[in-house]
């Protein structure tokens, strides 16, 4: 079934028409370029279609909201994978709602910077967890990840601050100009680790 075919099944599940929705909230990223951008591109054509407000919700906030919610404190360090040695991070707190410690960004798991974070969640950790030097007595939970269930909740707590945007200005959040490695840098990098 196609994502299109999904989302018909929810609304019918649901009793309502896309026309009935206060705004669409998409994972506006980081992550898997080719996931991020139809992310952005379906909640793009479905909101111009039906007249909605697009609600982009970064990747990490939704991680630091799972983590929050599977009781990992009020001050989260979210970590993603971000393939080719290096990771997506940001860190969050939680004060009656979620406020920026550290913006999203795109470094060597070595250069992760955690203030006083209480717990780091993702799969970053999982993947360089030998590599992360600024969370040795932070708590980890590398089996947590961002689920739709976090994006639509954060989507509406957002639409009620009234931070939806029109479909034209939604976008992908892209912190990484290259996305793979030639064979060359593949070639080097396997001699590298020998």
């Amino acid at each position: 079934m196609t994502v299109l075919g999904l989302l018909q099944e929810v609304l019918r599940e649901q009793g309502m028409a896309l026309e009935q929705c206060d705004a669409l909230a998409f994972g506006s990223g980081p992550g898997s370029f080719t996931g991020v951008r139809t992310a952005c591109g379906l909640a793009q054509g479905l909101a111009f279609g039906a007249n909605l407000p697009v609600v982009p919700v970064v990747t990490l906030l939704a991680m630091a909201d799972a983590a929050r919610n599977q009781g990992a404190g009020d001050n989260i360090m979210a970590v993603l994978d971000a393939r080719m040695g290096e990771v997506y991070w940001a860190q969050y707190r939680f004060d009656e709602r979620w406020q920026i410690v550290s913006e999203p960004c795109l470094s060597a798991p070595e250069h992760v910077i955690a203030q006083e974070a209480s717990s780091a969640a993702g799969n970053g950790l999982a993947a360089y967890a030998d590599r992360f030097t600024a969370l040795h007595s932070v708590r980890r939970w590398p089996e947590l990840m961002p689920h739709a269930s976090q994006i639509a909740s954060l989507g509406r707590e957002f639409v009620q601050q009234g931070q939806g945007v029109h479909a034209r200005e939604a976008q992908p959040l892209y912190l990484r100009n290259k996305v793979a490695l030639t064979t060359a840098e593949r070639t080097a990098a396997r001699g590298a680790g020998a």
